[in-house]
């Protein structure tokens, strides 16, 4: 019989690596066809290793899944950004390396997240998706995110739409 351990926890300081590939790679297949190529690629390179594991260190909320120990996906979050959306708590990041898509591991880092954030008085949870992502789009509405807020966002030259979901 073989035993495979899947768990969400804190990221470490020794995860910015795995991270960071993870969000390379999630960013290029949620975002290529999206984002124009070359500003998805700046976008990209800013967060590499060091990037991940200062925000690690300065203590941001990121949890990890650890897949038989290998991260595979991540997710961010923390207080609403948008002051005039009435909802405590934001998820900034939810991503999950391609292969790990669809199998149920974004739902336990989404739960992982608004668990963590109920704890901290959050109980009203806001994610914005961009409108083309029809895969995130999906996931949130499945989750139970009602559309609470559009808002253009530039890419360059480029502008697309965002939604924000809430969950109550």
């Amino acid at each position: 019989m073989v035993n495979t351990l899947v768990t969400v926890r804190t990221a470490r300081a020794r995860d910015a690596g795995e991270i960071a590939n993870v969000h390379d790679q999630s960013w290029r297949e949620a975002y290529r066809g999206i984002i124009p190529g070359g500003e998805l690629e700046r976008m990209i390179s800013r967060r590499g290793n060091r990037w991940w594991e200062t925000a690690i260190n300065r203590g941001s909320n990121i949890l990890v899944l650890d897949f038989d120990e290998a991260i595979v996906g991540y997710t961010t979050y923390g207080r609403n950004r948008a002051r005039a959306i009435p909802f405590k708590g934001e998820i900034y990041e939810l991503y999950l390396a391609p292969e790990y898509q669809g199998l149920g591991f974004g739902r336990r880092l989404f739960k992982a997240a608004r668990a963590d954030l109920a704890r901290h008085n959050c109980m009203t949870t806001i994610v914005w998706s961009l409108e083309d992502n029809d895969r995130a789009v999906a996931f949130y509405r499945h989750m139970g995110g009602e559309p609470v807020k559009r808002a253009p966002e530039k890419f360059g030259d480029e502008t697309r739409e965002r939604i924000a979901f809430g969950f109550r």
